[in-house]
């Protein structure tokens, strides 16, 4: 039998699960809507209740997929959704959340994100993001693809200590945050959220993987995914379209890798010894 998700807390004290559901590339083809919304309805039974979306992903189609997934369902879901650059002013912003909300048919997003820093200054969006908490369309933000000096900006910005969460590329072949960000992370109590944790699918048939995935009966992709939520403060949101493998992404969080699996994969996937640019996809 499966066991309880494990959780992960927030700044704001709020525990969300370690594992979550990813929506990018949703929304792009009709044909495919149906098998997207019943992967994220078995995703929400299965206890990832957590779904990650935004505004750019099939240009507000993969928001209109999660509204259909979730509808009678949303308050059992933790909602996050990303602003565009682009759309990241005060006025922008006021639009961007109107947007969304509409899109998902819900009055407020338990999080929201920009999805990386454009040419808005950054105290500008932080007090656009404040001004939609005040008004509970939003009830947390946060960032993405922040490396660690725009972190550390952020942090000396009035407001920017409410910062919840960064989203970053983080699996096997992309472990660069492990040099800084990650232990930032540990230290600030500001978790990381690893996207495309299985390396847009890459990894699920990496022969690096295989002696450590035949030792626990388990998938390459179920130890990719597994090798991130080792981290007590990394939250996983792969992305799924296929009801097997939900269920394999679910079963990755029972995976326990030993020691001896963790220095394996070290030894295949080296880790960071200096400092490297933060990678974005």
């Amino acid at each position: 039998m499966a066991s309880e998700i494990r959780t992960v807390k927030l700044p704001s004290g709020v525990r969300v699960p370690a594992l979550g559901l990813g929506t990018w590339k949703m929304g792009e083809s009709r044909s495919r809507r149906a098998d997207e919304v019943a992967a994220l309805r078995l995703g929400v039974e299965l206890g990832m209740t957590l779904i990650d979306t935004a505004e750019m992903y099939a240009s507000g189609g993969a928001e209109e997929v999660v509204r259909e997934a979730i509808a009678g369902r949303r308050d059992e879901i933790f909602l996050v959704s990303k602003v565009l650059p682009s759309n990241a002013s005060r006025r922008g912003v006021a639009q961007a959340v109107e947007a969304s909300l509409k899109r998902l048919r819900t009055d407020r997003l338990d999080l929201y994100l920009l999805h990386w820093r454009g040419s808005v200054p950054l105290a500008e969006t932080v007090d656009a993001f404040e001004t939609a908490k005040r008004q509970g369309k939003i009830l947390r933000w946060g960032v993405s693809n922040f490396d660690a000096d725009d972190m550390a900006e952020l942090a000396s910005l009035d407001g920017g200590d409410a910062v919840e969460t960064n989203q970053v590329l983080y699996n096997l072949d992309s472990r660069g945050v492990d040099f800084d960000l990650l232990p930032a992370a540990a230290k600030g109590g500001v978790p990381l959220m690893a996207y495309s944790p299985v390396g847009q699918g890459g990894l699920t048939s990496d022969r690096r993987l295989e002696k450590v995935a035949a030792r626990h009966g388990a998938s390459k992709a179920q130890v990719a995914l597994a090798w991130t939520l080792r981290e007590p403060h990394v939250i996983s949101i792969p992305k799924a379209t296929r009801l097997e493998h939900v269920r394999d992404n679910r079963a990755a969080l029972d995976l326990t890798l030993a020691a001896e699996d963790l220095a394996e994969l070290d030894a295949a996937f080296p880790p960071p010894r200096r400092k490297r640019p933060l990678e974005m996809i």
